[in-house]
């Protein structure tokens, strides 16, 4: 393989390590791991493979292994006539993430509908003080935010599984 191709491989595994360590909450090794079965896409990387391009030690690779595959984030496959496991992404991963982030975002909307809600029931009191009023136009904004961040991320979702059922169609 081309040496700045891999080079790029290297830093892209980096970058996107980090990443996952911060926005996922992953251990440092896990999350380039988890890197790793991403760039290495359906052809999948073999645990050898990740033993020597993460430098790390097998027990270490094995153990991350294990728990990310546990996660359903990543999953193994085989070859006819090649005893190696293959690993990948698991191609629910996206799918999962994008649910997850749906059920925080309605969570969210639901908390400030409340909150304009009790806004709205204080500014209505005959005893309140004009300084007093709350401004719930954010709250209102904010609503239609998710609203259509959720539409928008739903039309993803459905174009995401449409490739997955037509994936499993075909093997």
């Amino acid at each position: 393989m081309n040496k700045e191709f891999e080079q790029k491989r290297k830093e892209l595994i980096e970058k996107l390590g980090v990443f996952l360590e911060e926005h996922d909450q992953f251990a440092p090794l896990a999350a380039r791991i988890l890197a790793t079965t991403i760039l290495y896409g359906k052809r999948g990387v073999t645990f050898d493979q990740l033993v020597s391009n993460l430098c790390a030690s097998k027990s270490t690779i094995s153990t991350h292994l294990t728990n990310l595959q546990s996660q359903k984030e990543i999953s193994y496959f085989t070859k006819p006539g090649d005893r190696k496991k293959y690993f990948k992404v698991n191609k629910n991963r996206l799918l999962n993430k994008i649910d997850d982030t749906i059920a925080m975002w309605n969570r969210q909307k639901d908390i400030h509908k409340e909150v304009r809600d009790y806004k709205n029931a204080f500014n209505n009191l005959e005893d309140t003080c004009k300084d007093s009023l709350f401004d719930c136009h954010f709250h209102d904004e904010y609503i239609v935010f998710f609203d259509q961040a959720q539409a928008a991320i739903s039309v993803l979702r459905e174009k995401i599984l449409s490739k997955i059922e037509i994936e499993n169609k075909n093997n």
